[in-house]
Formats: C-alpha cells, structure tokens, sequence
C-alpha cells in the first residue's frame, strides 16, 4: 500500500512537541525497567494450528528519537509500552507485561500464586504464566482475580486454569458484583458492530511501523488468540470485603460505573501494595471509548480514586495496575492517584460548567483546556483516552445526542446530507479542488470534511478516495493519542484496498456458552427483523433440560418476549434441549440430535426465518 511522508506542516508541530514538552523526565523509563526479569525466548505466541496470534518484537522498531510521522509524545508512551517481559514488582509480586493489551499481575501466596487478569487469550495468557513459572517456580494457581468486565481483563482464563483444578475446587475466581452479566452482555448485544469499530481503534489490520501501527496508549494492540470466561466462585459485593487465599489475605474496594460498569480496586496488606485495576493507569483513559460502549462516569470514578487514597493510601508502597508499570513509595503513590482523581473530577465539573453556560458538546472540545498542573503529568495525556472525545461523553451523558438547535433535530442522513452538499458545492470535482486546497494549506480538518461529504456523494471517485485517504494519514501522523492514529489510518488502509471486515474474533464460543437464557433470549430479539415480522404471531414452550428451566416464548408485532414458566400444554409447539443445544439452534441448526419437537416445527422456522445475520464486515468510510 502506498503511504505517504508527513507534510512539512505535521512534521514542524510534531518538532516543536519536543520543546514543548518534559521529554528529559525519565522517571516512567526507570519504572517500566525496574524489576526485569527476563522475557520469551520466541516472541511469537502461537495458537494450537500454528497461527501467530501475538508477536512483541513487531514493535522492535520502536526505538530510539521519534519519526517525523509519530507524534513525539505517543512515541515515547509506545517505547514504554512496548517493554516486554517479566518484572518483579515488590518480592512476592510480579507482573507480566508487553505480551497482550493488558498486563497480567502475580501475586504469591504460602505455596501457590494468584493471577490477576489473564489477559485476552488463552495463548497469551498461558504463555505469561510460563513464563512467571520459568523466573519463580511451579506455583499452583490457587485464586483468579478478574478486576473487571473487559475482556482483556479474562478472556485468557482457560489458558491459566486447567477445567480439573476448577472442578475440585482448587482454584477461585474472584470478581466484583455483577461482572458476568456485564462481560456477556458488551461482548455480545453489540459485540459485532463494536468489534468492527475495534479493528479500527487497535489498528488491528494495519502494518506496524513508523507509518503505520505503533501501539495504543493503553497497550500496544489486542491479540487474536481464543477468548474465554469462567463463572466466578466469589462475588464481591461489598467495598471492605476480604478474603484470603491460600495466607494472602486480600481487602477489595468496588468502583462500579467506573471504567467498567463492574469494576474493583484490591490492597493486599501483606505486600502494602495497592492494584487499582483500570482506573489509574499512565494517561488519560476514555469516558466513551472509540469502539462503542455505554458512556462512563468521571464524577463516580473520581470520587472512587478519593476513596481509595483514604482507604489505602498510607498503608500503600506499592500501586500497580491492570496497564502499564507501577509506581513506587507513598508519596508518588498519593501524588499520582491524586493527579488521577483531579483529572477525571476537572473533566465533569468543568464541561458541566460549559453545559450549563450553552456549549454544546462539540464546542466545549475546542475550547477546553486541562490546568497547567495536569498537563504537566505525562500520567494525564491523551494517549487512549482525549480530552476531546471524553467532553463530547460528557455532554452525550448527561444532554444526549441532541445539541438544542432546531436545524439539528432532524437532518439529513450522511449520504443524502452528502449529496446535497457536494451539488450545492458545485458538483464533486469542486469538492475535491476546495479540499485539495485545504489540505495544501495544512488544513487536514476541513480536508477531511470535505471529502467525506464527496465519498459519500460518490463513492467510486478515485480522485476524492484518494485524496481522503491522504488526508487521514497526516491526521494521523500528528495525533497524540494511539485510538485516534489508528483510527485515521485504518480509514485511510479501507479507502486505498477496500474493507479489512473485522480482524479479531466477537463473540467468542467460550463467552457464548456462559449466556443465561435470558440472555440468550435477548440476543434473540435483537437479531428479529421488525417490518418482516410485523405479521407474525408465533408462541412455543421450551424447556432447558440442563438448567430445569421452562419459558413460554412469543413473537408478536415484531417483538420477542419471553416469560419464564411451566409448559402449558396450550402452545402449538413444545422444544426440550439443553442450553448448549439452544445456541447452536439458535444458529440455525434444526437438525442435529438432542432436539426433542412436539408440535408445529414450522413455529420455529417462521421465527428462524426473520432473524438477520449480523454484518462484521459493515462500511464505515463509506456508505
């Protein structure tokens, strides 16, 4: 694929970055290096067929002064993600980083260890608790500590638990309330288009490189392994809570609304180290992130970090999260949750400020400005979250879509909105010429606002994709933040060779057989096409053999509703099956065994009949 150099415009910020900022502190330098231990003999990590599914040394090119094409604040935050390995974080603590978008932490007991957070993949995760055995002995895992309902956070669980230790009674898993309901519910209701979008903001389709993918932020990318949950045994419920595992006594703080909607902070007394999860990590995380989720809560998460330095903060020699390297000694500890907790707080309180003064959302981006105090922090940069995008949240959470102007209530939708535009223009090639000046005149912004109302007009128009790719890629070059890079240059790879569909596996087998049956149901009805369902009324009875469950099931005016209850003999059809006979029937599959009909199959085919397929592969560039 061709790409092109920076322009001299996005070249020259990106110099004068260097001036601009701290660049001779090295202090997150000495922490993400402090405790090396050693790493994988073979970077790769391999899937049973052989599949690369995560490589740490595609970011080897991450090195040295940054490349006119990196904005230079992104590119030292991906020299310091990039670092892989084992790294021990006190004696009896260690952490696995570098090897998937998540660090997995260690955490030793009387005579076995703890893992927290097993990364994405079964294959990453294996490989990190190999690789901590290979440094620290044959520990067995005695407890599973999920922080959160990320699935980079558990989805490599089966690659650290082996289904016999489970079965025994050997291992816990341990989560904060509501965690299941909530990890099967983002992976799946919205799973497919989130996942696609996810594509864009890891940049999972793009070459790594100086001109292409160089990390994320938060982490350097997502590996591409199998994803798996398990049921947890202990259910956190309360903030004080403790429970002890194997001598290790651990005391849990809940933070939910948080990062994640089911989140939790722990401190392990015997170690006064403190692990806050996902909530203070080394930049500034997302309110609303890229791929699509529900808006989360700056207010509720600053108040928690408050409540954590109350709680902990003096009992505390040691912080260390689910990302990035930890941080050392109570002062720096107190300093950095409190730089943590003002952030968030000044992001609420002061776009509500703006709000109520009249300021849309879109309006309060460009003219918010972050203390001077804060900005200092490299801890406070934007590098996966941004000011920007976590004001427009803000706004979105508490006013909606809708901005107040009546000539916004009801527009046009893009293409037909484009269209309009393009022709009062004066037609595409006009388009084109206007935005080929703005770009000339390094005005990338309105470049790019341009030629999207022409691809959108025209999408075949190779001089406007083009030129729209172009466009996207100086974006790109000057970004701070990891998301928003990959997200220009993942339009501007769709544009020059087409859809990249969706790069990692949504809706993970694993994670699928973990659905209740009103989950299952649920994402049932989201799949009913309405105006083609519109004249059906359809009614069954089902019974879950497995879970000595039966519901009584209808469609009618397009709307799948369920109810728990015992067949009544009434309804035209009658299915008895297990759950994981119920997914793949779901799938469509009628015919194989452990399906028992009585009554009117032809119930079920009419309701199979309007379900649609989710798209994985759904335009974004383009209409």
């Amino acid at each position: 694929m061709k790409q092109n150099d920076p322009a001299a415009s996005v070249a020259d910020a990106n110099r004068a970055l260097l001036g601009a900022l701290p660049f001779d502190d090295t202090a997150d330098f000495d922490d993400a290096d402090r405790g090396f231990l050693g790493t994988l003999a073979d970077p790769r990590i391999l899937d049973a067929d052989g599949n690369v599914v995560w490589d740490a040394d595609t970011y080897a090119f991450v090195d040295g002064d940054a490349p006119a094409s990196v904005n230079p604040s992104l590119w030292r935050q991906s020299k310091l993600v990039a670092k892989h390995g084992l790294f021990e974080v006190v004696e009896g603590i260690y952490q696995a980083r570098g090897l998937d978008l998540s660090v997995m932490s260690f955490i030793e007991t009387d005579a076995g260890v703890i893992v927290v957070d097993p990364l994405i993949s079964r294959e990453t995760g294996a490989a990190a608790l190999a690789l901590y055995r290979e440094h620290r002995g044959d520990r067995p895992v005695v407890a599973v500590i999920f922080s959160h309902s990320h699935v980079d956070h558990f989805g490599g669980v089966l690659g650290v638990v082996e289904s016999a230790d489970l079965e025994a009674r050997r291992v816990q898993i341990v989560a904060p309330h509501g965690f299941l309901e909530h990890a099967i519910a983002e992976n799946v209701y919205a799973g497919t288009a989130m996942a696609r979008r996810a594509g864009y903001m890891y940049g999972a389709a793009l070459e790594r490189g100086p001109l292409g993918q160089v990390g994320a932020g938060l982490g350097q990318t997502t590996s591409t392994g199998e994803a798996g949950i398990l049921v947890p045994t202990i259910d956190v419920k309360e903030t004080g809570e403790r429970h002890a595992f194997d001598g290790v006594e651990i005391e849990f703080q809940l933070a939910p609304g948080t990062e994640a909607p089911s989140e939790m902070h722990f401190h392990i007394p015997r170690y006064r180290a403190l692990c806050m999860a996902e909530n203070a990590t080394h930049n500034l995380h997302n309110l609303l992130t890229l791929r699509g989720a529900l808006v989360r809560d700056p207010h509720v998460w600053s108040q928690y970090l408050t409540e954590a330095i109350e709680r902990y903060g003096d009992s505390s020699d040691v912080l260390f999260a689910s990302h990035h390297w930890p941080t050392w000694g109570a002062e720096r500890i107190r300093h950095f949750l409190e730089v943590q907790r003002d952030l968030y707080g000044y992001l609420h309180d002061q776009t509500l400020r703006y709000i109520n003064q009249g300021y849309t959302g879109a309006e309060i981006a460009e003219v918010f400005e972050l203390p001077p105090a804060l900005v200092a922090e490299w801890s406070t940069h934007g590098y996966y979250g941004s000011v920007s995008h976590n004001v427009k949240a803000i706004y979105q959470r508490y006013m909606g879509w809708f901005d107040g102007n009546p000539a916004r209530l009801w527009p046009h939708p893009p293409k037909e909105q484009a269209e309009r535009y393009v022709a009062a223009i004066g037609g595409v090639e006009r388009v084109v010429e206007l935005a080929q000046q703005a770009y000339d005149d390094a005005d990338f912004r309105w470049a790019a606002t341009l030629l999207d109302h022409a691809v959108f007009s025209e999408p075949d128009n190779a001089e406007a994709r083009a030129l729209y790719a172009d466009t996207l890629e100086q974006l790109a070059y000057g970004a701070e933040n990891g998301t928003w890079r990959n997200f220009f240059l993942s339009g501007a790879t769709e544009l020059r060779e087409g859809n990249f569909g969706t790069p990692t596996t949504a809706n993970a087998p694993a994670i699928l057989i973990q659905l209740s049956p009103e989950q299952l149901f649920d994402a049932v009805a989201i799949r009913v096409n309405g105006p083609k369902a519109w004249e059906l009324d359809l009614a069954f009875d089902l019974t879950l053999t497995d879970l000595g469950r039966s519901f009584h099931l209808t469609l009618h005016n397009g709307v799948f509703i369920y109810v728990e209850r015992e067949p009544s003999g009434d309804a035209p059809l009658h299915l008895t099956l297990s759950k994981p006979r119920l997914l793949t029937l779901v799938g469509g599959d009628t015919a194989s065994d452990g399906l028992t009909v009585e009554g009117d199959l032809g119930v079920l085919t009419a309701l199979v009949g309007v379900l649609d397929e989710d798209d994985p592969d759904f335009a974004i560039v383009t209409p």
